[in-house]
């Protein structure tokens, strides 16, 4: 029987970017612990009892529940972030016409992933329909984001890595400016233009289609341009790449804390003080706005992030060997966790004495009175991490031994 150390990936020369591609340990550790941290969001949306979409923003949560839902915030933005890179470190084996060809139609793949399979996981009813009438309810969460950044990246991307980088933190920083004046939008308004989805959320009615816009799209293209621009650092020796990167993440989190304190600009969302309530008030001043993501938001994620990245090569063990292993299938990762986490709640819904019928819809609908507290929701999300693990092994091992051109879509 195979042990955990027994799947140790091959190790990681540190040569010219043509040899390592964009297969770096580091990256692959960061995107496997975050798509982790991923799946406990989505357990805890499937199995807490009370469900509350976002306790963040309720001062007077309990500091485990923040937490719990706070740490998921750098899911997001790491993704989309590392996609950016990989596309970077793609340019030292792809001509700028073949990349472009490459992220249109992996872009445009992952949009019909989100509104035909990911849609149908989350709801288990054809098309991913559920309470509302006849017509096709799809979630546009994160699938959506970053294959809409990748199409708008194929077109970025020719202006050059040093383009990208200023554009990407232009938008970055900039995007804020837009709260005063942009369309005042909730995720149900459904009478604004399309364009509106650039900074807020929406909902359009398309023919059978009713599109959630749950992730305004122009921050997520800054931030995977961002990462497209800053890509020449991973292309860096070991070490300078590691200073550099702690030393920015050091940076960005000073200028998160600095920034947030002084409340002048960077999030819509003021936080203040609550006098005698030392938890309440560092939750509101943790409580950056993620819809669109702010500047503080990113900040918030991106700067521990950074230094986490810095430490991976350091870290040795079994741990970071499976972390490693699920960062080079974090797609095959996504869709097999959001299956597997909405079959075992209708185990539990069943148990619970609740009908099949009930349960087969999307967590938002899930009957009064089902679901379980904190430590269930962690005992799910362990269940859930290891049962996955034989299938992501299998995937990681197939695309490391075969270079079949699908295999780079999945």
């Amino acid at each position: 029987m195979a042990t955990l150390d027994s799947v140790s990936p091959p190790p990681q020369t540190e040569g010219p970017a043509t040899q390592r591609a964009y297969r770096l340990e580091s990256i692959d550790f960061l995107r496997g612990l975050v798509i982790v941290i991923m799946a406990l969001d989505h357990t805890r949306d499937f199995f807490m009892f009370g469900h509350v979409q976002d306790p963040t923003k309720n001062p007077h949560v309990t500091a485990a529940l923040f937490a719990t839902r706070w740490i998921t915030h750098f899911c997001a933005p790491v993704f989309v972030l590392l996609a950016g890179v990989s596309v970077g470190l793609m340019t030292a084996r792809r001509t700028p016409s073949e990349l472009t060809r490459f992220l249109l139609t992996r872009g445009l793949w992952l949009i019909f992933v989100e509104v035909f399979i990911i849609a149908t996981a989350v709801t288990f009813s054809p098309l991913g329909t559920a309470q509302a009438g006849e017509l096709i309810f799809v979630p546009m969460q994160v699938i959506w984001a970053i294959g809409a950044s990748m199409v708008a990246l194929s077109g970025l991307q020719l202006l050059g890595r040093k383009a990208c980088l200023i554009l990407g933190l232009g938008i970055v920083a900039g995007h804020n400016l837009l709260d005063r004046v942009w369309p005042t939008s909730n995720l149900m308004d459904q009478h604004w233009p399309l364009w509106v989805i650039l900074h807020s959320q929406m909902t359009l009615h398309a023919g059978p289609f009713l599109l959630l816009f749950i992730y305004p799209l122009l921050p997520w293209v800054g931030v995977m341009t961002l990462g497209f621009g800053i890509s020449r650092v991973f292309e860096l020796p070991k070490d300078r790449r590691n200073s550099l990167l702690l030393w920015a993440g050091l940076a960005v989190t000073a200028g998160f804390v600095l920034l947030r304190a002084i409340g002048i600009y960077g999030d819509p969302n003021p936080w203040r003080i609550h006098p005698g309530e030392l938890t309440a008030t560092v939750i509101s001043f943790l409580n950056t706005t993620k819809y669109p993501p702010s500047l503080l938001y990113l900040l918030m994620t991106l700067g521990p992030s950074a230094v986490l990245c810095s430490l991976a090569d350091r870290t040795t063990g079994a741990v970071k060997n499976v972390l490693v292993m699920y960062g080079r299938v974090p797609f095959a990762f996504y869709v097999a966790h959001f299956y597997l986490i909405h079959l075992l709640s209708l185990g539990l819904g069943l148990l619970q004495g609740f009908r099949l019928r009930q349960m087969m819809t999307i967590f938002l609908f899930y009957p009064t009175g089902y679901g379980l507290g904190l430590p269930g929701v962690y005992a799910v999300w362990a269940l859930v991490v290891v049962s996955l693990y034989p299938f992501c092994r299998y995937v990681a091992r197939l695309k490391a031994r075969r270079r079949d051109w699908w295999l780079s879509y999945v």
